[in-house]
């Protein structure tokens, strides 16, 4: 009997004490349950991920490369939605039957796009990574399950990279997936960041149709200090095709993809509230909130005082002139928004940040 505690029962007295400190730290306070929720999801990712060596190697033997995305992706979202309490539904399932080979592009919201892509990634499916990323602990497997790599040391490389991309794909007739955006992009109300062309350049030069996959706006579930449970929504578009497109056509397609991705992610997010919605155009231009009414001595004082020129004075510039004008071109500069990250790889793991 001692034997048998030694062996068996002690070790999981040892290993049910990290668990009741976790349930504690969960009950204790909403930080603490954002903090066990987040560690529980990144989890998940590194189990599969360290799994995934394998299943890349045991399918590479056998001669299914291409599915192993499909298969370690399904192994993460059956495991981290039931951790979590996180599920996916997905409308248009169906188109990502209808074309291969395929340039499959996203909206890229934070790290909880893993598990969204997990649960719509296809049979037959790869990524696009930083050629850099061969030599990271994700290597070897990114490499097993047929990952193509960009190298994206200068223009002229990664020109030729993305040209090799595409013939690759087509010569293995797979989806290749994409985050268009380049960087995470995440608020309250949905909307997109300006489309980078270097993945539909791709599209045309293969001639490959481009199929949209929408990730619902998931602010309301997902965000800092907040990770809670819930059914979300992912649409794929039907495919558009470029067949007969040339490079001059690329700016219209990078345009017409990001117009239709808009439109589906405010049709399948749940609605900002009505005080959000008033005012985000003014928030965009970097008006105030709420206008003040007028007085009547305001009226009157506005009548006698003339008017402004346009032009800027001598020995200062038109921003400084009109602050709300630089601080909308900025906006419109940086992003939809004003708020983008930094994010180097259009990878299925991708980083952790929120």
């Amino acid at each position: 009997m001692s034997f048998l505690f030694a062996c068996l029962i002690k070790p999981l007295a040892y290993l049910s004490l990290p668990i009741l400190l976790a349930r504690y730290i969960h009950d204790a306070s909403p930080a603490g349950r954002y903090y066990v929720r987040v560690g529980i999801y990144l989890g998940c990712l590194s189990l599969v991920s360290t799994a995934g060596v394998f299943i890349a190697a045991g399918m590479s033997l056998i001669g299914r490369r291409d599915d192993v995305n499909f298969v370690v992706a399904r192994c993460f979202y059956a495991l981290a939605s039931r951790a979590l309490d996180i599920h996916v539904e997905i409308e248009g399932e169906e188109h990502l039957q209808e074309a291969r080979p395929a340039l499959m592009v996203s909206n890229h919201q934070s790290m909880l796009d893993v598990l969204f892509l997990a649960r719509s990634f296809p049979r037959q499916a790869s990524i696009m990574a930083k050629k850099e990323l061969q030599w990271s602990p994700l290597g070897p497997w990114m490499y097993m399950s047929g990952a193509v790599f960009i190298d994206r040391g200068n223009h002229a490389r990664a020109q030729r990279s993305l040209e090799a991309a595409g013939e690759e794909i087509k010569r293995r007739g797979v989806f290749l997936h994409i985050f268009p955006e380049g960087t995470r992009h995440m608020q309250e109300a949905p909307g997109l960041l300006p489309f980078k062309k270097g993945a539909f350049n791709l599209a045309v030069q293969a001639q490959i149709p481009v199929v949209p996959v929408v990730f619902e706006n998931y602010w309301r579930g997902y965000r800092s200090g907040v990770l809670g449970t819930g059914t979300f929504k992912v649409r794929v578009l039907p495919p558009i095709p470029t067949a007969g497109l040339s490079k001059d056509d690329v700016a219209d397609l990078t345009t017409r993809v990001r117009d239709t991705m808009l439109e589906a992610l405010r049709d399948i997010s749940v609605p900002v509230p009505a005080e959000v919605k008033a005012d985000e155009p003014l928030a965009k231009t970097g008006l105030p909130a709420k206008e003040e009414v007028p007085s009547e001595a305001s009226k009157s004082a506005e009548q006698v005082v003339p008017v402004p020129s346009a032009e800027p004075s001598e020995g200062s510039s038109s921003e400084a002139a009109s602050p709300d004008l630089h601080r909308s071109r900025t906006l419109k500069e940086g992003s939809e928004y004003g708020a983008e990250t930094d994010d180097e790889g259009n990878v299925l793991i991708g980083r952790t940040g929120a």
